[in-house]
């Protein structure tokens, strides 16, 4: 079953930790395909920690450690005894962000291409926004094309986008942005509506070479498929809620394919 919205899914965004994961690897499998031989996708990491300043966000950690309990005293194990420890509660766990550079393997293996999903705390006041921006500003001084694709709502995405500087008709609930290495005063600008399928946009290499294509709405589609969405309760409505005009259209379109009464 695929998705009833024609584009972006707003119901994807309470999965979204999953999702980001698998937009990784399939943007990477996608480029791979049909980027020239000289260029390769890496996944890179950043870590940080968010705290409940970051909107409250549920954090969840990469490896989970189950503490059974010990009875108090000291245990013995052989002729060895263990001390009883303090125990220490850590306010918040570290925060794993994937994203994508694509590297030319011909000059060094250096990067030309950085590619990000937005996550909410990319756009919320925190560390996450911090480490964000800075390696934002790093890439522009460096000449690196830089990609940006927001498919999420929360947060506020001025943060990391100029906003002021898009015409109101072209401000979208959802938006991607390319930036070119040698033009860093253009930014290229994809509205996507949730009316519409998503675009295929197109991801900048080096100047003398044609952009490859990312087709957003296979990526998103495979998501769903791979993710098994299909329990997806559409009766109730998206978290964060959807702008008014969004919710009576997207209410009319779940009403029309049965999953509303």
């Amino acid at each position: 079953m695929d998705s009833p919205f024609p584009g972006m899914d707003p119901y994807l965004e309470q999965h979204w930790r999953s999702v980001h994961h698998r937009l990784i690897t399939y943007t990477g499998d996608q480029l791979q395909r049909v980027l020239p031989r000289r260029f390769r996708v890496e996944v890179e990491e950043r870590v940080f920690v968010a705290d409940d300043d970051e909107g409250g966000r549920s954090v969840y950690p990469d490896v989970y450690v189950v503490n059974h309990h010990r009875p108090s005293g000291a245990a013995a194990t052989g002729s060895s005894t263990i001390a009883e420890p303090v125990i220490i509660t850590l306010p918040d766990e570290p925060v794993t962000e994937a994203y994508l550079e694509i590297i030319d393997t011909a000059s060094g293996h250096r990067v030309i291409t950085a590619i990000e999903f937005l996550s909410p705390t990319n756009k919320l006041a925190g560390d996450g926004n911090e480490l964000y921006v800075r390696k934002q500003r790093e890439y522009r001084a460096a000449g690196v094309n830089q990609v940006e694709i927001d498919l999420t709502r929360q947060g506020d995405r001025r943060l990391v986008m100029p906003m002021t500087l898009i015409s109101s008709q072209h401000r979208t609930l959802l938006l991607a942005c390319v930036r070119r290495g040698g033009q860093p005063l253009t930014v290229e600008v994809y509205p996507l509506p949730l009316q519409q399928p998503l675009p295929t946009i197109g991801i900048p290499l080096a100047p003398s070479l044609d952009d490859a294509p990312l087709d957003l709405q296979a990526l998103v589609t495979q998501c769903y498929r791979n993710g098994r969405y299909e329990d997806i309760d559409y009766r109730a409505d998206p978290q964060p809620a959807l702008p008014p005009d969004d919710a009576i259209w997207a209410d009319e379109l779940l009403k029309s394919k049965g999953l509303r009464a």
